[in-house]
């Protein structure tokens, strides 16, 4: 297996810390020392799939967003599927997958200056098939990157579990990132992490603010994740949703939450609730709602629903009923995508401004 090509492994704490978000950050950023980076997911969970191969969400992200010429496939040699582990436990070929996991890295780092792994969760992380973070990042000779969530205490507590299972592992921690920071504590953060860090042996890399918009998903996402029809042509499905209000009262009295990136879920016989709607998103243009969705399965009537094909904003119609698809939306686990231009350009603003990638790249 490819030895020379400098490489890092990025970790997290928990799911949802922001290790795509680091890693898609730190690529931009590494590309002023090494021209040609390459990028590679060696055990992925949440896939999709591609020209009937199973890729990893993250990795179809990294391909877009930098152009990687590698083909997908070895960017993202194991997906996990529902059955995989009982398949795994059933007749274990360790080997196998680990083979597969290292041909796979050495075609991503043909021709490249550096490679980035990015992990799929904590250290022990598919340890129930003998390939936990901790291992892949042995086998691949890497070095590691922990990131962890804001604050103090219980971001150490989990990056010292963390670490007690790398180093039993052989595998060497660079430092921690600390990400989704209130901005106003993160200065203060920074000077305590950075103590409760350096008493385990750990370096402070970097300390990310808090930006909610990365948190906010977009109608397209939201249509997707409730399998909604759209009932008329919106001018964009990429709206962000700011903020989720159930339109449960009179129309008058749900009139004063129509307000900009406002996801407003109603019945879809609350046909004064859409008229209302409708009207205020006319009168102000600027400050428009990010989307309306209908539920229960009930198509308004043909009168209104000719008043609803004029609404500049996605008005979807889901199955479910209000309850249902208030949690669908509260609960979706936004994943930056490759159609997240503005999300994307703040994520490389976040990594460069806060983050030691000179110390990154001297520690290897």
């Amino acid at each position: 297996m490819n030895t020379t090509t400098p490489r890092v492994f990025i970790a997290a704490t928990r799911q949802n810390d922001g290790k795509t978000t680091t890693s898609l950050g730190l690529i931009a950023a590494l590309q002023k020392y090494f021209p040609n980076v390459g990028y590679i997911k060696p055990v992925g969970q949440r896939f999709v799939e591609i020209e009937e191969q199973k890729i990893d969400e993250d990795t179809v992200l990294m391909d877009a967003v930098f152009k990687l010429n590698c083909p997908l496939v070895d960017m993202s040699p194991i997906a996990v599927e529902p059955d995989f582990t009982r398949k795994y436990l059933e007749a274990a070929k360790n080997d196998t997958l680990v083979r597969r996991i290292k041909k796979a890295f050495d075609r991503v780092a043909w021709e490249k200056d550096f490679v980035l792994c990015e992990g799929s969760g904590h250290a022990g992380v598919g340890s129930v098939f003998d390939l936990s973070n901790a291992q892949v990042a042995k086998h691949l000779g890497c070095k590691t990157i922990i990131v962890s969530r804001g604050g103090i205490g219980k971001p150490i507590d989990e990056v010292a579990l963390n670490q007690a299972l790398f180093e039993k592992e052989g595998v060497e921690i660079i430092g921690v990132i600390i990400n989704k920071v209130l901005e106003d504590k993160v200065d203060y953060i920074t000077e305590f992490a950075r103590r409760g860090l350096k008493r385990k042996g750990l370096e402070l890399l970097g300390v990310i603010p808090n930006q909610p918009i990365l948190t906010q998903p977009q109608l397209d996402l939201v249509r997707e994740e409730l399998k909604a029809q759209v009932l008329n042509q919106p001018t964009s499905l990429n709206n962000l949703v700011e903020d989720v209000v159930v339109g449960a009262m009179g129309a008058q009295n749900a009139a004063r939450f129509f307000k900009r990136g406002v996801l407003l879920i109603t019945p879809g016989d609350r046909e004064d609730i859409v008229l209302a709607a409708a009207a205020a998103i006319e009168a102000n243009p600027k400050d428009r709602m990010a989307g309306i969705v209908l539920t229960g399965g009930l198509k308004p009537s043909a009168s209104v629903m000719k008043v609803i094909r004029e609404i500049p904003i996605p008005v979807l119609l889901a199955q479910e009923d209000s309850y249902q698809v208030a949690s669908t939306v509260h609960d979706l686990t936004v994943k930056t995508r490759p159609k997240d231009v503005e999300k994307i350009s703040l994520i490389r603003d976040l990594i460069a401004n806060n983050v030691n990638v000179k110390k990154i790249v001297e520690s290897l």
